[in-house]
């Protein structure tokens, strides 16, 4: 991978975080207004429908993008990643954008402590540690003795647990089937997942609004392609740090167009769950180029 291209993955990394962003603020604002299943299955439908496209384009088209020897599997991660987005989603409305962003940014410390029951992988010393200094961050977000713990709080820790579950188990597939598989079951099961729930939550929505859903529906489609054309010109260990940007951009959000607060701990907390995370993600890119 060259310089050149590695540069050319951050900024694209950097933009992606910033629609993903948006797309979060537009979320916020819709699911305080409708029906958060109603929400996503819209948005998801526009997904299944970019996934679909993004199919026939490539070699097999659709029939090609569908194969895969492990159905089962492929099946659970779209409907785990669905349930994933409405508790999210729900985590904005209760909490708002900052703190559910400084929450769910352990989600890679997840990965890593559940990478050896998962995948069998082994995790060192020094991982562990980091793994120890990342939720301690959490517990300071959370302040257990009182400020914004809350049961609302856990909110955005499920959905942490429950996308670094569907980040292993995509690595597992990976194992058999492309990533162009994953991606279409991702989309279109995905897709029929949530609408056999959400139709039943369908609420009348007023033009500005709907005017919003089309920005978030192009918004998750669109940082859905920056971050495939990411990972296509540099490594993910290479870009992966600048993903945290997105709490950054999030926080920005929050305070300037619904008027969040940022707490001195929140701010800690989440300092520390990056540091421990970029961390993690060094030391796996160290192992990983040791077993090379």
């Amino acid at each position: 991978m060259t310089a050149q291209n590695t540069r050319l993955g951050i900024w694209l990394m950097i933009v992606t975080t910033v629609v993903f962003a948006l797309q979060d603020g537009i979320s916020r604002h819709l699911a305080a207004e409708y029906n958060v299943l109603m929400v996503v299955m819209i948005r998801y439908w526009f997904f299944a429908a970019f996934v679909v496209t993004l199919a026939t384009r490539q070699a097999g088209g659709v029939r090609a993008a569908a194969r895969t020897e492990q159905p089962v599997l492929q099946a659970f991660r779209a409907v785990l990643l669905v349930a994933e987005i409405c508790i999210m989603v729900t985590a904005f409305v209760l909490l708002g954008l900052v703190e559910s962003h400084a929450v769910f940014t352990c989600y890679p410390l997840l990965i890593a402590a559940l990478s050896g029951p998962v995948l069998g992988e082994k995790v060192g010393w020094r991982r562990w540690c980091a793994i120890g200094v990342g939720f301690v961050g959490v517990l300071i977000i959370l302040q257990p003795s009182g400020g914004v713990f809350a049961v609302e709080a856990l909110v955005p820790l499920a959905a942490a647990f429950g996308f670094a579950l569907y980040g292993l188990l995509t690595r597992y597939a990976a194992r058999k089937d492309s990533a162009q598989t994953s991606f279409f079951w991702t989309g279109t099961v995905g897709a029929v997942a949530i609408t056999a729930v959400g139709v039943w939550g369908w609420e009348p929505m007023s033009a500005p609004d709907w005017g919003w859903m089309g920005a978030l529906c192009v918004t998750g489609a669109l940082g859905h392609y920056l971050l495939i054309k990411c990972y296509e010109v540099a490594e993910a260990s290479a870009v992966q740090p600048f993903a945290y940007l997105q709490l950054v951009w999030g926080a920005m959000l929050g305070v300037s167009v619904f008027g969040e607060q940022i707490r001195w701990n929140v701010a800690l907390g989440a300092a520390l769950v990056v540091a421990a995370g970029i961390f993690t993600l060094w030391r796996a890119q160290v192992a990983a180029a040791r077993a090379r």
